[in-house]
């Protein structure tokens, strides 16, 4: 019987192999995106599971009544060893580290990386696998250090670097060697070595913490920069940690961070997608909705299709029920029909995972696992997912066509069941268009929203921006003093117009924030500004613009050590009515005896992205604060320097590797690093640009399919009209009057939605874009044109069609 069933399925898949074309390609375009994004998806929700023990593991994150105070994934220094010590039957273990990045060296390989300088209970408290080494005592013997596979290959040429020695570029301890005592197997992406963008690949003791900050700073209750995860005692829940957490931050916080300050635990097994305000978990959740939507309208084409090439078969169905065929034989054959396509789209759409894998990895900037790393549960689901989608097209027209009469089969004609189900169809088809709709203005109001941050006057400038980042660090004055010399150098290399180095430069990590007020003013009136730390040519070589005074002593004069400078919006916080009540006054920071004059007033720029507002600022000359991480450039931009560019960076490159023969040259783009600024969002564009495209595709399918069951179902009233005179024109209106309607009342239910949504998404950003109505007629209009065009395509081949050809079509 399944024998039969298939070879009849086969039979009238080729019979009319141009409507089993549309309907594999729209099922296949469905499973793929499906099979794409469920990979994508999994992935994000594996995250962190691989810890040791992630359901009693918690990072401990910090709530601020002032935002600029500090981060909210990191807290005060000593609270893990102190609520460790006090609470031993609550804390069974923690880990806390300080983040930096150096120049790391062996022989001519030199690179930059990301280093945790942390606890001795990263391995044992995570479980992390490691291939060479003792995880019990990797972290234990002085200047030791443990790094992953990739590091080890990346250095050594080999994963096996046991004993191998590692130079690091430390700013506290200058060059210092490590003896490598642990390789780690290369880890998945989880919470604890990816808690930043950059994922850390090197972990040093905290023991050798003073090579790179001062010692006594992991002590400080002051410290509120470190990163610093609890595991808990077995059965003991987050809520028993809340008042030993608020007592420590009652015991020995300062002041300042009493007031301003809740501390609270995060899940590591729901951080990552519950972080950054649920970044993660919308974007997981909105692409999954858009799959699932994408499959349906494939399955409604399915169903569309089948009943518009139901009259074809209706004596089929009443010649096999006269001859004592059974309804659930007629289900069978449907069924396997269905169930046949679907098998061969999801033969095609995993042929297609493949191909376009890589591709989509890129656009979402994530690992998507290949389909011979599945695990058997993977592969036993995408059977039941076949199976269920199947089922799913192939049982509303298996159950009506197989429910006809058999004389109304037999005569051909499609009855009132049948007639009314087109209700239902056409139903489906708005449902189509509106999720086309949704996604269509969704893609070009997140493309306008992403130019926006890319075209908008940010109040510096970033074209031909260049920064390095691989500055070797002697935080000293003698350090600061021959960077002012180096800088002076790299200044005269031709293509250069300008050449700063400071601790910042403006993607939004900045060395801290602090409580800024008026000399001679309450404390408790202090306004928290973001700090930064410059040379004195730091302005015109991004090109600030100065409303007061002058930017330190770069316009000429003497170094003066208490010289600051301050921008509009820490002008308006300290309480001055414009820029110039502010020149010369002094301010300190609360807990500080040292007083600094105001010796210029920078207008507002943003330092950080346009999802937050400007915020005040102060900034320290390295002099008096003798940090730096970075070397800027600024490229000459007429047509001459742009053309001369490659030239300009290899000459940098060159007297780079002359100054510091020990340093990479690693540079980047102030473009790029808006790129990586703005990571989410861009993904975010591409994918709704995909989505886009592969709804208008399956819902112009869909189309294609109503369309079909119109001229079949009507093939003899065109005939009947074109003998009684009726023109191409007036049938061509006949058809498209009915997609007008649809499309009308799409729009009426998308565009409200899409709004909706929209502007919700819109509010995160302080600075955005105007949701104006051009996208949504331009949306509308796009779709009106597209569906016209078919719509007509079909029915002209249908109005000039012979007439006597059409009134025989029974």
């Amino acid at each position: 019987m399944l024998q039969n069933y298939i070879k009849i399925a086969l039979r009238n898949l080729l019979l009319r192999r141009f409507y089993a074309f549309v309907t594999l390609l729209g099922l296949t375009v469905g499973i793929t995106f499906l099979l794409l994004i469920g990979n994508y998806v999994q992935g994000e929700l594996r995250v962190n599971r691989n810890l040791r023990n992630p359901g009693q593991q918690y990072l401990v994150q910090s709530r601020w009544k002032e935002s600029s105070m500090g981060m909210d994934f990191t807290t005060l220094a000593p609270m893990g060893p102190t609520l460790r010590q006090l609470y031993p039957a609550l804390v069974a273990n923690y880990y806390r580290y300080y983040g930096v990045s150096a120049n790391v060296s062996n022989g001519e390989n030199r690179f930059r990386e990301s280093i945790q300088v942390g606890d001795s209970t990263l391995l044992s408290m995570f479980g992390f696998p490691m291939v060479f080494g003792d995880p019990q005592r990797a972290l234990l013997e002085p200047n030791s250090i443990v790094i992953t596979e990739a590091i080890a290959q990346k250095y050594f040429g080999k994963t096996d670097a046991l004993r191998q020695q590692l130079t690091i570029q430390t700013p506290a301890g200058g060059k210092q060697v490590f003896t490598v005592t642990g390789v780690l197997r290369n880890l998945p992406k989880n919470s604890v070595t990816n808690l930043t963008p950059t994922p850390d690949v090197v972990f040093i003791p905290m023991r050798n913490i003073s090579y790179f900050m001062a010692e006594t700073a992991m002590r400080s209750w002051q410290n509120q920069y470190i990163p610093t995860y609890l595991e808990l005692q077995p059965g003991v829940t987050a809520d028993k940690l809340t008042r030993p957490m608020a007592q420590c931050l009652a015991t020995y916080a300062p002041s300042g961070f009493k007031q301003n300050l809740q501390v609270y635990l995060s899940p590591l097994e729901t951080y990552y997608l519950k972080g950054n305000n649920g970044l993660v978990e919308k974007m997981v959740f909105t692409l999954t909705i858009i799959a699932v939507f994408i499959l349906l309208m494939a399955v409604v084409n399915f169903v569309n299709i089948t009943i518009g090439m139901s009259a074809t078969r209706l004596r089929e169905i009443g010649v096999r029920k006269v001859l004592g065929g059974l309804k659930k034989q007629l289900v069978g054959q449907f069924l396997a029909e269905a169930l046949l396509l679907t098998f061969g789209a999801t033969l095609l759409a995993l042929g297609f995972h493949e191909l376009f894998r890589p591709l989509f990895a890129s656009l979402l900037g994530r690992s998507i696992p290949s389909i011979i790393d599945w695990s058997l549960m993977a592969l036993v689901g995408l059977v039941g997912l076949m199976l269920l989608i199947g089922v799913l097209a192939g049982s509303y027209p298996a159950f009506v066509l197989s429910s006809l009469p058999s004389v109304e089969s037999l005569k051909g004609k499609l009855v009132a069941s049948v007639q009314k189900g087109i209700g239902l169809r056409r139903a489906l088809v708005v449902f189509q268009f509106t999720v086309a709709i949704c996604v269509f203005i969704g893609a070009l109001v997140i493309g306008r929203q992403v130019a926006y941050f890319f075209s908008k006057d940010l109040g510096y400038q970033k074209e031909a921006m260049l920064s390095v980042a691989s500055v070797p660090r002697d935080w000293s004055p003698a350090g600061v003093h021959r960077m002012e010399g180096i800088r002076d150098q790299l200044a005269r290399i031709p293509g250069i117009s300008d050449v700063s180095f400071s601790f910042e430069i403006p993607d939004g990590r900045s060395s801290g924030n602090g409580q800024l007020f008026r000399q001679g003013r309450d404390s408790s009136s202090a306004a928290v500004v973001t700090v930064l730390t410059t040379d004195e040519r730091f302005a015109q070589t991004y090109g600030l613009h100065l409303r007061e005074g002058q930017f330190f002593h770069a316009n000429g004069g003497s170094y003066d050590s208490t010289r600051v400078v301050l921008n509009e919006s820490a002008v308006r916080a300290l309480g001055w009515p414009n820029p110039a009540k502010a020149m010369d006054q002094l301010v300190r920071f609360q807990g500080s005896n040292r007083t600094y004059r105001i010796g210029g007033i920078l207008a507002d720029f943003h330092f950080g992205s346009l999802h937050k507002l400007i915020e005040p600022m102060i900034i320290l000359p390295v002099r008096t604060n003798p940090i730096y991480r970075y070397f800027s450039f600024k490229l000459k931009s007429d047509p001459a320097g742009m053309s001369r560019l490659p030239e300009t960076v290899a000459a940098i490159g060159q007297e780079w590797a002359r100054l510091f023969p020990e340093a990479p040259f690693e540079y980047s783009f102030m473009d790029d690093t808006l790129q990586k600024l703005y990571q989410t969002e861009v993904q975010l564009q591409k994918a709704s640009r995909l989505a886009t495209t592969l709804a208008l595709v399956i819902v112009l399918l869909g189309v294609l399919g109503l369309v079909s069951l119109n001229v079949t179902r009507r093939t003899k009233e065109i005939g009947i009209r074109k003998v009684l005179g009726s023109s191409t024109v007036a049938i061509v209106n006949l058809f498209m009057k009915e997609f007008i309607l649809i499309l009308l009342i799409a729009a009426l239910i998308a565009c409200p939605l899409a709004y909706y949504v929209l502007t919700g998404w819109l509010a995160h950003f302080a600075y955005r874009t105007d949701l104006s109505w051009l996208p949504f007629v331009a949306v509308v209009s796009t779709l009106t044109m597209l569906t016209g065009l078919i719509v007509s395509t079909q029915a002209i081949r249908a109005a000039l069609m012979n007439p006597v050809q059409s009134l025989r079509s029974e």
